[in-house]
């Protein structure tokens, strides 16, 4: 093992501020200075697969969900309140996951991580029993707290593989999410066309998936302990040491101010009091903690500020969240797509609404060989541009022409999940201490989840606003070129839109229809080409991130920062550990 006097020597060379820890143990550990056999264990293996299951339910509690919540809707509401279904899982996701990391760096990651699949496993518990939208809601809150330790799993299994494979052990996660994310509409189709559960067989299966990976949790999963991690430092000298006021600030300014952008044009207006009081007050609080962070004298803060002092991090970090925000905009139009213009069979469109997930799926999966390619930086710069060029591409999109977008979009989403799985792993390989992968893996979650609302709320804002504007203009006078009596247009027009009877319409006939379904078709042809016109605003400023990112190979080594113990591992022995 390496001497705790070459290990000091290191950190003090890095000038890393850590008064409250002790020397570490289970870091900088050789791959040749472990036990015989480690790779091959029933703990490391179990661990592998408890993350990989962890990181499937953490995504397919919402992902198969969320197709379904109008069919939902019509079976317990129906309720206004559905959209509060989203922010129930979205909002405790993006706030959580830097408490999770930073905690677990703190006081070691084994029960929260056992913690989190024992709360989403009873979160789909309720979901499925749910006899009303706001049980709904409830559960899926709890599900979202418990998806901040559940996609957190990627600095796991980061920290427990040499740097030389993070990029594998990455891949290895995400292969797990196939049936949620590649394929997860049409397994949520399938429930309610296939089977007599319907779409609560959809929490039936994540739990299933729960209970496997607590499973493996519990049995396989002992990192480094806090004592371990601290040595002869107590537990409540660290508590009591910890920043709680930085916690207040960020736990609630955050929420409210992701809380009053997710409502702006979903549940309220954005003029509304409502959205402009909690924005302002979630602002000033995120203003006030950022501050705090800063400037006060803090032992142990709620975010380590030197992070922020790597410009390599913090362009990864950026990166990683405002691509993802492109892929956001193409979850939320396609399916769209695919049922207003091409089909409207559920299970045919089903399959086909899955191209976003499946490209995206896949280039996370092939993100293995991020290493073997090398020089990650111009990796990320080519996944960026031809994301970029594929996706604003799919702006030429028709009332016909479906293959033609179907092409780019699986292109486009292809290498913004290469470039997402590459950059994940390396916001957690390019920090000074490794002991802080957690926090900034963490980080880097909460900065995504910030992102990706904020850009949602643009995407929905400008594809409301323009079907707004091109519906009236384009099919009213479509009927009434037609043969539609003016006097008839706003029944027609509330028709088109799923208001009203076309066939009551006064005046109405095939003809009128047929001409008036097709003016509709383009006219939301034309709202869904603002909105991937809007996405290269975001891919621009990801192409200038990429370019500032850093290579890593220098850094990818037999290093391991983390091991565990227990079990068969017991002659796995960390820094400072005495026998």
């Amino acid at each position: 093992m390496a001497s705790p006097q070459g290990s000091s020597k290191m950190r003090d060379e890095e000038k890393v501020v850590t008064s409250y820890h002790e020397r570490p143990v289970g870091l900088d550990t050789e791959t040749g200075e472990l036990p015989s056999g480690y790779f091959k264990s029933a703990s490391f293996i179990g661990t592998m697969f408890a993350a990989q299951s962890a990181w499937a339910a953490g995504v397919g509690s919402f992902a198969l969900a969320a197709p379904l919540l109008g069919t939902i809707n019509q079976e317990i509401g129906p309720n206004p309140q559905i959209a509060w279904v989203a922010l129930a899982y979205t909002l405790p996701l993006a706030v959580f996951q830097t408490l999770v990391g930073r905690l677990s760096d703190l006081f070691g990651r084994r029960y929260f991580f056992i913690f989190g699949t024992l709360l989403s496993l009873v979160g789909c518990i309720v979901c499925s029993t749910a006899k009303d939208v706001p049980s709904l809601i409830g559960g899926t809150v709890l599900l979202g707290v418990a998806a901040a330790a559940q996609l957190s799993v990627t600095y796991v299994v980061g920290e427990l593989v040499p740097m030389k494979h993070r990029f594998l052990a990455n891949a290895f996660v995400f292969v797990g999410v196939v049936p949620f994310v590649g394929i997860g509409p049409a397994i949520s189709y399938a429930f309610v066309l296939r089977t007599s559960a319907g779409w609560r067989g959809c929490y039936y299966l994540i739990a299933a998936v729960n209970a496997f990976s607590l499973v493996c949790w519990v049995l396989f999963y002992f990192p480094p302990t806090f004592r371990m991690l601290h040595g002869t430092t107590s537990k409540r000298h660290v508590a009591k040491r910890f920043d709680y006021v930085g916690l207040v600030l960020f736990l609630g300014g955050f929420l409210i101010l992701l809380l009053g952008i997710s409502w702006g044009g979903v549940v309220y207006p954005w003029h509304s009091p409502n959205v402009i009081a909690t924005i302002a007050v979630g602002g000033a609080a995120m203003v006030a903690f950022g501050l705090w962070e800063a400037f006060a004298k803090l032992e142990a803060p709620m975010i380590p500020i030197h992070l922020f002092q790597n410009g390599a991090w913090v362009a990864l970090v950026f990166l990683c969240a405002l691509s993802a925000s492109v892929y956001y905009a193409f979850s939320i139009v396609w399916p769209q797509m695919v049922f207003g213009l091409y089909t409207d069979d559920l299970y045919y469109g089903g399959w086909l609404a899955c191209l976003v997930g499946a490209g995206t799926n896949i280039g996370q999966m092939l993100s293995s060989l991020g290493r073997h390619i090398g020089k990650q930086k111009w990796q990320l710069v080519f996944s960026m541009i031809v994301s970029t060029a594929t996706l604003g591409a799919a702006a030429c999109v028709t009332t016909t022409n479906k293959n033609v977008v179907a092409g780019l979009m699986t292109v486009g989403c292809f290498f913004t999940g290469y470039l997402d799985s590459i950059g994940l792993a390396m916001v957690g390989i390019c920090i000074q201490d490794q002991r802080d992968i957690g926090s900034a893996v963490g980080i880097a979650g909460t900065v995504r989840g910030g992102v990706a609302t904020i850009a949602t709320a643009i995407y929905s804002s400008i594809l409301a606003n323009e079907l707004a504007k091109n519906i009236p203009a384009m099919v009213g006078p479509a009927a009434v070129e037609s043969g539609l009596p003016e006097s008839s247009v706003p029944a027609f027009l509330a028709g088109m839109s799923g208001a009203g009877d076309l066939t009551a319409v006064p005046g109405v006939n095939e003809a009128i229809v047929a001409a008036g379904r097709d003016a509709f078709n383009w006219a939301t042809v034309h709202a869904y080409r603002m909105v991937f016109y809007s996405t290269i605003a975001f891919s621009v400023v990801s192409i200038v991130l990429a370019f500032l990112s850093p290579n890593v190979d220098k850094l990818m080594t037999e290093k391991v920062a983390a091991t565990l113990h227990g079990g068969n591992l017991k002659g796995v022995k960390g820094e400072g550990e005495k026998e």
